[in-house]
């Protein structure tokens, strides 16, 4: 019952070919799903600390996806979504499951055995700007005016004002993992506008639209995992509920509400997601 309320807030009806039949989600259902992304990406930089203690970057990354790749399995299996037929969408997708998922939650697992999950998520802040240089110059998906590029620009300095005096007291000490960070946001991103670029007009509902590349991105990791779990793993209670609820929640059902998100609200607008993500995880408890 919990998760079917949960998807309907997403808006999409039953299928039918390629076209949802479904109404569109209201602007309010879309803020909802805005404010419930940013809520659990937040908590999900706890989360990745946690599972740290006992497991390595790779498996927290390859354990993420695969619990959220269950989840969204099963969503599309009670849904009877119907995934894309056409191998052009399934190559794009493909791509996401690198750049989206993949590469970047690699770069912030590892990043955060270096720094604080206070600063990683200050340092996610930065995907606005990310989203709006690969929007507006190398994908051409959005016209972007001086006051919308001032306004990102300002909303950054107000996160890292807030949160900045007790999370970047690390900030000298890790250059290379600061790096790493801005190579996830960059990642997110070209992601973002590449989604609006070359699959906005597929018809996919969010549903179908995240398993599409979530999916394929655990299956990558499942290849590697020989590699992966060549470490062994310390499974305390702490680490194995952090790990189902990164990959349900945060690889999950919040990827669902971002797809809609985007998909209303276009690209730069939808990435300012990450000013919310600073001060839930600045509520949370240090690591």
């Amino acid at each position: 019952r919990r998760i079917a309320g949960a998807v309907t807030m997403s808006g999409v009806g039953p299928r039918v070919g390629n076209v949802a039949s479904g109404p569109s989600p209201s602007p309010v259902s879309i803020a909802v799903q805005f404010v419930l992304a940013g809520v659990v990406w937040g908590s999900s930089f706890l989360f990745i600390a946690v599972a740290l203690t006992g497991m390595t970057p790779a498996q927290v990354a390859g354990g993420r996806l695969l619990f959220g790749a269950l989840a969204l399995g099963a969503i599309v299996a009670i849904r009877r979504e119907r995934l894309p037929r056409d191998r052009r969408i399934w190559g794009h997708l493909c791509v996401l499951a690198v750049t989206f998922c993949a590469v970047p939650f690699l770069l912030f697992a590892w990043a955060e055995q270096h720094v604080s999950s206070g600063l990683a998520s200050i340092f996610n802040a930065t995907t606005p700007i990310m989203t709006a240089i690969m929007a507006w110059a190398a994908f051409r998906v959005e016209s972007l005016k001086p006051g919308q590029l001032v306004g990102i620009a300002i909303g950054i300095v107000g996160v890292v004002v807030i949160i900045a005096p007790g999370a970047v007291a690390d900030v000298g000490d890790s250059t290379v993992a600061q790096l790493a960070l801005l190579g996830a946001t960059a990642c997110y991103g070209f992601s973002l506008a590449y989604v609006r670029r070359f699959l906005s007009d597929t018809g996919l509902s969010g549903i179908a639209l995240a398993f599409g590349y979530i999916g394929p991105a655990a299956a990558l990791m499942v290849l590697l995992s020989p590699l992966i779990l060549a470490e062994p793993m310390h499974l305390t209670p702490a680490v194995v509920g952090s790990i189902v609820t990164l990959g349900m929640l945060g690889t999950g059902l919040a990827y669902i509400w971002n797809q809609n998100v985007l998909r209303a609200w276009g690209p730069t607008r939808a990435s300012t997601v990450t000013y919310i993500q600073p001060v839930i995880t600045d509520g949370s408890p240090r690591w």
